[in-house]
């Protein structure tokens, strides 16, 4: 619990140093480009943080798999399509980011004839845990 109300009062003095930091001239601000809710977050004493990229080329696409952990995609470049199992596709271009959930079977790709398409994915997992498990 000490931990817990460390990090809390931590984040309080990081909210208000930004928001002092955003009054001056010449600093960034940061813009939130996402947030939400999700279930299947790791609960263990560690996490490890994960960040990767992913490089497509036209008409590629990622094997049929699932995440034990949710896992955010953020579009550098083009256009990623996802298609989960019993759900509508989900779309996001360039500037856009979207999360993956947990345990559910899905298929990334860039439908594009002519267009690269460029991801960077984070996610928080239990330590080692493998990044996707292929579907068969």
């Amino acid at each position: 619990m000490n931990k817990r109300r460390s990090f809390c009062s931590g984040f309080a003095v990081l909210l208000v140093s930004f928001t002092a930091m955003a009054q001056e001239q010449g600093v960034i601000k940061p813009q939130l480009l996402l947030s939400e809710i999700v279930q299947g977050m790791p609960r263990g004493e560690k996490q490890e943080v994960r960040v990767l990229t992913a490089n497509f080329e036209p008409g590629d696409k990622t094997m049929l798999h699932t995440h034990r952990f949710p896992v955010t995609v953020y579009v550098l470049e083009g256009t990623f399509t996802l298609e989960m199992e019993g759900r509508d596709p989900v779309t996001v271009k360039a500037g856009q980011a979207t999360t993956m959930p947990p345990f559910v079977k899905m298929t990334g790709y860039n439908r594009s004839k002519t267009d690269p398409l460029r991801l960077v994915l984070f996610n928080v997992s239990d330590p080692n845990a493998p990044y996707l498990d292929p579907v068969h």
